[in-house]
Formats: structure tokens, sequence, C-alpha cells
């Protein structure tokens, strides 16, 4: 039960125990609830028998003070039972979410955006949250409570008076059981167009210099304003639809009410039950149906709760990475073996790649663009895994390394720049942690980062903005360039790592790199041939499969694809308008 429950509420083992435990906790408490009616049923008894005894009196004085100190205490342990609990399992499993995100395949993220992740991380937790601390423990704790009283009830009164009064119980959560299917489907499809909503407002800010450059603004405001209005449409057919199930067993709810009436007051009139016994079911009802209402509408809410928890486990129960945390390998070669991977919709971007790229060397990757390029430079650094043949580092397989452990051997340089909100410091301080100012300062000189930090405001601690955005792109190239100096790991991957520097600052950068790759394994991807002109060994990648490789001086003396793209581009800078 517990592990069912742990993967239908995306709950922690010891979440799971505290839901059973405040589910328990609150059927004591309705339970504790009811024990005035019993003592209320006991006085009216004597006063319509034999009269008040006065010897009666203190018993009836110390029930009453028994039962409300009963009730108090019962609620403070359900307080403690529901929602201290509950907020401190919404801090463990934001903290498992995070270190399960920690953990998975790059590839993960490959196939979600960040607005589907943001709103796992915080709206779906927040939602579970809400009902493990208010639906599901007061759904349970009602109807245990309620089917204790009413087996109780059936044994000590009269059957028929129970039944006139259940019977409405179980038909109403059939009715909104019944809906359970259409509003999954509702709920799943409100919050694709959630989606929908957050993706193109995400994307209007990020592009509204685009949309405004092209005039675009009006058309794409028109399509994000439909996207907002598909959200209330949804949002209010949705309501509409668990509106009709829940208030439709309400409406049954108050038939119980009448039969209850009915039933007592025939049964009363053929003398069958007393005048107490039928006051009794009727101030029961009176007590019971409205909390059952409540609960109705609890009942509902948990059953669009189930989409989250499906979002969340689908999260916490991916397959992540492992290896061992120990690599055992002999020097920094990188060779591909026979490797074919394929994307997720079975479409081939490597079959049968094998080369390697040696230590000390400069390995060159190039082609045409779609070649595999850029996800050989992944799987290297196990972002992936391979669909077939074997990657070693060092004679030993990648796929058994553990991805952190891994990573710790690469500096990376991607194509797409991502920085931070804060300084020059802090954001070249990332490649190494608990580095020196003079340690970050070196690998920004070294970068050529220098020429423009001395003309900020406050030169390194100058807070450069989201993303970088006070800064060039150039600029924003050589600070992530920085990074991978400062980090100063035996193997490099530059992934178009000079695509955003002029002619100058490219040549500085090479020399910089030249003198940072001593006995180190470079693995650099580029268009331009002149980036790449001192490599010491080039593999051509085109159609997913090596065309042809060898160095710089044996491809060009032949008429390869190497020496083609050479004159193309010697054509292509020599044009003039």
């Amino acid at each position: 039960m517990i592990e069912k429950l742990q993967h239908k509420y995306a709950l922690s083992r010891q979440g799971a125990i505290d839901m059973v435990k405040a589910c328990i906790c609150v059927t004591i408490t309705n339970i504790a609830l009811m024990m005035p009616a019993g003592i209320l049923y006991m006085l009216i008894d004597d006063l319509l028998h034999d009269g008040l005894d006065k010897d009666r009196i203190p018993f009836y004085i110390i029930a009453s003070v028994v039962v409300l100190i009963l009730i108090a205490l019962t609620n403070f342990v359900q307080y403690n039972a529901t929602f201290l609990t509950t907020y401190r399992e919404s801090g463990v499993r934001r903290t498992t979410i995070a270190e399960k995100l920690r953990k998975l395949p790059l590839s993960y993220f490959g196939k979600k955006n960040i607005a589907d992740l943001t709103t796992n991380i915080m709206g779906d937790c927040a939602m579970i949250e809400t009902a493990s601390s208010h639906w599901i423990p007061e759904l349970i704790g009602a109807l245990a409570s309620v089917s204790l009283v009413g087996v109780s009830l059936f044994f000590f009164f009269d059957w028929r008076m129970v039944l006139a009064s259940f019977w409405v119980i179980p038909t109403a959560f059939i009715i909104v059981v019944t809906c359970s299917g259409a509003e999954k489907r509702a709920v799943r499809k409100n919050q694709a167009v959630k989606l929908a909503m957050s993706d193109g407002i995400q994307e209007c800010l990020e592009c509204v210099r685009d949309l405004r450059a092209n005039n675009a603004e009006g058309q794409y405001m028109e399509e994000l304003d439909g996207k907002i209005k598909n959200v209330e449409k949804f949002a209010l057919f949705t309501e509409l639809k668990m509106a009709i199930y829940v208030n439709s067993a309400a409406i049954i709810l108050k038939i119980g009410i009448g039969s209850t009436a009915v039933v007592g007051g025939a049964l009363f009139a053929n003398g069958k039950i007393d005048i107490l016994t039928f006051f009794m079911f009727l101030m029961l009802v009176s007590r019971l149906y409205a909390p059952m209402e409540i609960t109705l509408q609890n009942f509902a809410a948990i059953i669009a709760t189930g989409i989250q928890c499906e979002r969340l486990d689908e999260v916490l129960s991916h397959e992540i990475q492992t290896g061992s945390e120990k690599l055992d390998n002999k020097g920094y070669d990188i060779t591909f073996d026979h490797v074919g991977f394929k994307y997720a919709d079975d479409t081939d971007v490597l079959s049968d790649v094998s080369f390697t790229a040696k230590q000390g060397e400069v390995t060159a990757l190039i082609g045409p663009s779609g070649g595999g390029k850029t996800t050989i430079s992944r799987l290297a650094a196990r972002f992936w895994d391979a669909d077939s043949g074997r990657i070693s580092l060092g004679g030993v397989d990648v796929s058994k390394i553990d991805p952190e452990t891994l990573l710790a051997n690469y500096s990376i340089v991607f194509q797409d720049v991502t920085l931070f909100n804060n300084s020059v410091m802090e954001n070249i301080r990332i490649g190494k942690n608990g580095a020196t100012d003079e340690e970050v300062m070196e690998a920004a000189r070294l970068a050529n980062c220098d020429e423009f930090v001395d003309l900020l405001p406050e030169k390194y601690n100058t807070n450069i903005g989201e993303n970088g955005c006070e800064l060039s792109g150039g600029e924003r190239q050589r600070i992530y360039i920085a990074r991978a100096f400062l980090k100063d790991a035996p193997i490099i991957l530059l992934d178009e790592a000079t695509a955003s520097l002029d002619a100058e600052n490219e040549t500085a950068i090479q020399e910089a790199l030249s003198r940072l790759i001593k006995d180190k394994t470079v693995l650099i991807i580029a268009h331009r041939m002149r980036t790449i002109a001192n490599a010491d060994h080039i593999v051509v990648l085109k159609d997913g499969v090596v065309a042809e490789e060898g160095s710089p001086e044996k491809l060009s003396a032949t008429d390869s694809i190497y020496s083609r793209m050479t004159k193309q581009q010697l054509i292509a800078q020599n044009w003039k308008m």
C-alpha cells in the first residue's frame, strides 16, 4: 500500500506513511466530533423516561469536559499530521525532483520545454501539497468515520433507518466516480492549453526584438490572445463539467434528508421506533450531509490532481544515468568504435561512426549541417548514451562512468552561450568552484576578456544582466571560453566556440588555446576552415557517417569534401556586393 501511495501521489516513503497517519487522525477527529451527539442522546433519553436524576448531572458535566478535551487534542494531533508533515514532504518532494533532474541524462531536457518543467516543480508540487494537506485526509477520514458510524448504528438501532439515512452517500460518490475519465481528459486538455499559453508568453518576451524588427507584433499578439482565451474557455468547460457531477451528487444527498424523514415518520407512526430514535437520525443527517458535500468536492479535486501526480511521477520514475564514481582511464584518448545513435523519433543521426581523438592533438569535426558533429560531442561527454557501439575515454567505456565523474574531465564551450544574471567574476568562476579572483582574472585574460572588462563600470564586479544581455555576442562568448580556461580539464570540447568573434579576436583565442591544449585532448566543431587550419586530425562527417579523415595536408591534396569546403569558403570570403 505504501508503494502504491508513493507512485500515485508522487510521495517519498515517509510521506506515504505520514499520509496514512493523517487519514487515521482525521477519522479519529471526526468520531470525536460526533461524541457530543451521543451525550445529547443520553441526556434526552433520561429526560423523556425517568427525568434527569441529580446524581447523573456530574456524569454529563465530566463527559462534556472530557469530550471537549478529546476534540481539542485530536484536532491538535490532526493539524500536525496533515499540515506540518505535508509541508515537510512538499520540501522533500521539491528537493527530490531537483536531485532527480540533476541526475537525468541531458537528452531528457531536449524533449521537455522550460515552461513544462517549471510547472512540474512549482505548480504541480503546490497542487499536490494542497491535496495532501486538505483533500485526501479529509476524504478518507470522512469515509472511514461515516462507515464506522453507519455500521454501529446498523447493529444498535433500526437498520431501516440506517439504510434510509446512508443510501445516498455511496450513490453520490458513484456519480462523481463516473465522471473521473471525462474529468481527467478535460484537465489534460486544460493543462495543454495552459502550457501553450506559457510557452507563447515566454517566447514573446524572448523574441520581442525580432517581432518588432519584422513588424510582426500585431499578428503574434493576436495568436497569443487566442491562446489566453483558450485557457479561459477550457477552464470554464472543466469547471462546468465538474460542477454538473458534484452538484448532482449534492442533490442526491439532500434527498437523503427527505428519505430519512419519510421512513422515520412511517416507522414512528407504526410504533416501530420511538421519538428519540427518530429525532437522533434527523439530527444525524443534518450533521452528516453538509460535510459530505465538501468531501464530494474534495473527491472531484483529487481526481483532477491525478494528472499532476502522473506528471511528477513521470519525472521521479525516469531512468537515470549511473556508473562508477572512480575513473581508471589510461590517458585521455576518446575513441568512437562503430557508434550508432537515434533520436526518440527513430531518426538516424549517426551510423557506424569510428575514429579516435588522441590526447595532445586537436581533432576537428567538420561537414555539412545535420551531419552529426554536435551529437558526437554530446555523446563523448555522455549527455546521451549511444544506441550501439562503444565510446571510450582512455580505454574505459563512458557509459560505465558516473556522468558527474566523467564531466569533471571536460571543459566544454557550447555553440549556444548561457550566462547568469550575476557579475563577470562569478560567471567565470562557475568553471571552477572556489577559484580565487586572481585565477578568474588570469582565465579572463587568456580568453581576451580583459580588454572589454576594463571598460565596464565596476570591472569584474559589473552585473551583466540576464544571460549577459548587457554584453555583445562576442563578449558573451569570450566569458564562456574563460570558464573552460579556468576549469583547465584534460579534455576540451569546442562547439563553434569562436563563431561570434571577429577575425582579430578569433586569432587571439586560438593563440590562447594553443597554450592551453598542451598534452590535452581537444575535440573542436567548426564551419570556418581557418579555425581548424592547424588541427592535427580532421574527421569529415556527412549524413551521420565518417566520410573521410586525415590531416589537413592529406585532405587538401585530394579532391576531398574538406578541400572543396575550403575552396568554397575562400570564394565566399572574396565575394563583393
